[in-house]
């Protein structure tokens, strides 16, 4: 009996403990879940704590959807809800059925920080036999000024691209003014398809274009429906538009780029953003509307250029009246200022018309970059209004490849590489200036090890000293040399002079490579030049300033007052001993490059023709090169680089160019 009076005692216990632990929700628990919700941006679970009347206004997708649009559309990041939780000694009334909370938000947006302070109301209601409390929700959540009825706006204020500047401040990109071409449709009227037809010409646009054009669905019998933007310098071409009646031109804002062909590569030009690279840069600030850099420098520094947008978020009122609720002002692109001298900039160009090849200038004692020439070329100011398709498709043909930008990219460069090659040599002892080899002949190889590979020479000499070497450009004399110097010796050295390094100049350049040396027929060809050897023009140049500074090979540099960067790689001695053998090049009625010669203008400098082919004893073709600096004056050093010389003057193509560049400049 008495066990059967403790079970029962237990079993009422457990329903009083039971009982206790079955506490109705409060509702500052429920407020708190639903700001957890909230901040986790999990609309649809936040519209199951909506009272019955809220949920009776909104559905359940318009809810979810209405809250995912604008945070999506306004870009709302780093949202944070916040509500302080009242106390236990804040009990409600038993017969309370609202409640009232302050809340506070905060959040990120597109046009800046949004902040605000609000009250929800919280009302218990019984749902399923059970009481629970509910946020009466209305749309002053989302943001206190928005009423039932408004909406939210957003409007876009774009920055004014910054320009780009040579060293002088000669506009190289600039904000100008073109024509914009159109046409009335209603004035079309009995002359439709002529008309189409001189247009299709004219603007080198199909009759299908047009036609869709001028038949959208927003165009209006008086509406003026553009066509395309043509250049006001194509004066001629406008008079031939504007002498059709139905036609109409207005100016309106375009990138111009006044130097056209001769500066195409280095600045690159802007056109209208495609939906792939939205997707990559939307985050950064980027619209469906935006110009951006194509190529050049308009893509290297775009986001400088570009500037960022004025945004202005506003809740619209029914009455047509408006509210701002975040603003973040235009801030206006930045200008570059470069150190390129346009006017040297288009005397290399002009001196490489016709040809394929890369012309480049810079000051060595400074490191400023003064010219970067690729030819052939294309105008930019076409590409940035559009090239047609048939105007497309010629680039795209031309066996020259005038889109291919060629003073960045790596080639091999020949002969010009032999003073390196000297001055790791000097700089380990394998080689002295006054030393001596004894080759014979035009062709040589170390040891029936090589087979039928001959290193070949064109000028017999013998015995041969370095400045003999040098003034003849001696294959054989550098191929020894590299074989002296050692794979890993002269792997180091090259490493010094920036071979294998990333560069960091602004213009992304290809990275000069050593290639492959564990055979001795590779280190011997790399000793001249060949083999796998690889360098761009302006890693070339960078290269040859130790001859003007003592040793000091100085960094080069494209944005004017760019602090100066040197490092010494070889002793004032070597520097000095290589560049009187340069001078010699130029000097000597022997060198390779005498003819480039000048009465009281003293070129030191070195040629080179870098053959390009599969195999030894198969004609392929040349690329020839010429750099070249002022001994007494040395704030200029040019080089150049013209491909296919081959049975065409070789290396003395370029030494003539680069010889009528200093005859201007002086």
């Amino acid at each position: 009996m008495k066990k059967i009076i403790r079970l029962l005692f237990m079993a009422a216990l457990f329903v009083m403990v039971a009982a206790g632990c079955s506490k109705e929700p409060t509702p500052q628990d429920r407020f708190d879940a639903y700001i957890k919700l909230w901040n986790e941006q999990k609309f649809d679970k936040m519209y199951d704590y909506l009272t019955e009347g809220s949920k009776e206004v909104i559905s359940k997708e318009d809810f979810t959807n209405r809250y995912q649009k604008i945070y999506d559309d306004l870009q709302i990041k780093d949202l944070k809800i916040t509500f302080d939780k009242p106390g236990e000694e804040e009990e409600l009334a038993k017969d309370e059925d609202t409640v009232n909370y302050d809340f506070s938000a905060s959040m990120n947006s597109i046009a800046g920080e949004i902040q605000f302070t609000h009250k929800a109301k919280m009302k218990k209601e019984e749902r399923d036999k059970e009481n629970n409390w509910y946020v009466d929700w209305n749309t002053t959540y989302i943001f206190p000024q928005l009423k039932d009825g408004d909406k939210i706006g957003i409007s876009n204020t774009t920055p004014t691209r910054g320009q780009i500047f040579d060293r002088t401040g000669n506009g190289l990109a600039v904000n100008g003014q073109v024509y914009e071409v159109g046409v009335v449709p209603g004035k079309l009227e009995g002359q439709k398809e002529p008309v189409i037809q001189q247009l299709s010409s004219l603007l080198k646009m199909t009759p299908e274009q047009i036609e869709k054009a001028i038949t959208a669905s927003w165009v209006k019998p008086d509406l003026f429906v553009p066509l395309k933007k043509v250049s006001m310098d194509d004066t001629e071409r406008i008079a031939q538009l504007v002498a059709l009646e139905p036609v109409q031109t207005k100016k309106v804002g375009a990138r111009i780029y006044p130097y056209k062909e001769a500066a195409a590569h280095l600045i690159g030009y802007v056109g209208s953003i495609t939906a792939e690279e939205l997707e990559k840069l939307k985050d950064k600030g980027y619209t469906s509307t935006d110009f951006i850099g194509k190529r050049g420098l308009e893509e290297v520094f775009d986001e400088q250029l570009k500037g960022k947008s004025g945004v202005k978020i506003t809740i619209k009122k029914p009455d047509g009246s408006t509210e701002t609720l975040a603003e973040k002002a235009v801030e206006n692109g930045e200008d570059i200022k470069l150190t390129i001298d346009i006017n040297l900039q288009n005397s290399l160009y002009a001196e490489l018309v016709g040809e394929a090849g890369a012309g480049a200038a810079i000051d060595p004692v400074t490191g400023e970059t003064l010219a970067l020439v690729s030819s052939p070329s294309f105008d930019p100011n076409q590409a940035t209004l559009g090239f047609s398709s048939d105007e497309w498709k010629q680039l795209q043909e031309d066996p020259q490849k005038p889109m291919t930008t060629r003073f960045n990219k790596a080639y091999a460069p020949g002969s010009v590489f032999k003073p390196l090659t000297a001055s790791i040599g000097l700089k380990n002892n394998i080689i002295t200036p006054e030393q001596t080899m004894d080759i014979k002949g035009l062709k040589w190889r170390k040891d029936a090890s090589w087979g039928n590979y001959y290193v070949t020479r064109v000028h017999e000499a013998n015995p041969v000293n370095l400045e003999k070497a040098m003034v003849f450009s001696d294959n054989i004399y550098f191929a020894q040399t590299a074989l002296g110097i050692g794979k890993d010796t002269l792997t180091a050295g090259l490493k010094e002079f920036g071979f294998e390094e990333e560069s960091d100049y602004p213009f992304p350049l290809e990275k000069s490579t050593i290639g492959n040396l564990d055979k001795e027929i590779a280190l011997a060809d790399s000793g001249y030049g060949q083999g796998q050897i690889q360098m761009s023009i302006v890693h070339l140049m960078e290269t040859y300033t130790p001859f003007v500074n003592g040793g000091n090979m100085i960094k080069p540099s494209l944005i004017l007052d760019t602090e100066k960067s040197e490092k010494q790689v070889v002793s004032p001695e070597i520097a000095a001993t290589v560049s009187s053998q340069l001078r010699k090049v130029v000097g000597d009625s022997e060198g390779t490059a005498h003819s480039a010669e000048m009465a009281d203008y003293p070129l030191a400098g070195k040629t080179g023709t870098a053959e390009i082919k599969q195999k030894q004893g198969e004609k392929g073709t040349e690329n020839g090169w010429f750099i070249a600096y002022n001994t007494n004056s040395s704030n200029l050093m040019v080089a150049m680089m013209v491909e296919n010389v081959l049975d065409r003057g070789g290396s003395q193509i370029p030494v003539k160019k680069v010889k009528n560049v200093y005859m201007k400049h002086k």
